[in-house]
């Protein structure tokens, strides 16, 4: 496949993110970008954004995870942040981006004990990792996400922001994401949800995300999903549903995960206050916050 790659020009004076990219080359010959904050030697936090998101999503979530020891890895999935995009919406496949955050935590990072935090996509990827690679993980967050295998309809309102990316004639990836979230959003932030995409031909990934989702029981990725529900609910890792409470997309999961998770019995699950689905952008501080105090009270078991 052929790739795009964003000047770096197009990031340069991005608020409140000091954290240097790094690159590695994952599966496929693409360039994976992540930043991490935090000390080397510190408890890995797996943080993995979603559509049409990057890791500047969770630069509030990372402060407060650095502080409090832990090595903060956010990784921009291929086709969003600094990553290479491929050119084409078919390029983008849900095994495949399951595979490209495969080969760079592992592979490329050999990342072990990790706490995976995973959300909207992020949970759609991390969800499947942690089922087919459970011995690298130690806990397991889930805020705003799920693991969809088209067997439970989607909600109507999730179907309408498919149907707006499908057909806008051009993708406003800063109005997205202000839709999901219930803070104001100051005009350099907003300029840098758009920042890796100069033009239309670099939005392929945030068109075909939607159309990724199983939605029907025949979908490609629906028994990958429903085998690695199979798993996650055997697990006896530490499990946190850490859900906002004004998140129309998603909320309806959390109590199910809460329900199905073996390694959810008996945690006091945090609600988090006054945020909608891009929970780390109104409430990062919060959730890294409660994020962090999971990997301290698991950690001591």
């Amino acid at each position: 496949m052929d790739f795009l790659r964003t000047p770096d020009e197009r990031f340069a004076g991005l608020p409140a993110f000091p954290c240097e990219p790094r690159y590695a080359e994952v599966t496929g010959g693409a360039r994976m970008a992540y930043v991490e904050a935090g000390p080397a030697d510190g408890p890995p936090v797996l943080l993995l954004h979603g559509e049409p998101s990057w890791s500047f999503l969770y630069r509030h979530v990372m402060a407060v995870l650095a502080e409090a020891g832990c090595r903060a890895v956010a990784p921009d999935l291929v086709g969003f942040g600094r990553s290479d995009k491929p050119s084409r919406p078919e390029d983008h496949t849900y095994a495949r981006h399951v595979e490209w955050v495969r080969s760079l935590a592992f592979d490329a990072l050999d990342l072990r004990g990790v706490t995976l935090v995973g959300q909207d996509w992020g949970g759609l990827i991390g969800l499947r990792l942690v089922a087919e690679h459970t011995g690298r993980f130690a806990r397991v967050v889930a805020a705003n996400t799920g693991l969809p295998t088209g067997d439970i309809p989607m909600p109507e309102v999730w179907h309408r922001f498919r149907e707006a990316v499908e057909k806008a004639p051009v993708l406003d990836i800063a109005r997205f994401i202000q839709s999901g979230c219930v803070t104001e959003l100051p005009e350099p932030v907003r300029r840098a949800y758009d920042a890796p995409f100069p033009s239309e031909e670099f939005k392929a990934g945030p068109r075909a995300m939607p159309g990724l989702v199983p939605i029907t029981p025949d979908d490609p990725a629906a028994p990958a999903n429903r085998a690695a529900w199979q798993t996650l609910v055997t697990l006896d890792l530490p499990f946190l549903v850490a859900f906002s409470d004004r998140d129309p997309i998603t909320g309806g999961m959390a109590p199910i995960l809460k329900k199905s998770m073996r390694g959810a019995a008996g945690l006091d699950h945090p609600v988090i206050a006054g945020a909608g689905h891009f929970l780390q952008e109104d409430a990062g501080r919060e959730l890294g916050e409660a994020v962090a105090a999971f990997v301290r009270e698991t950690a001591a078991r």
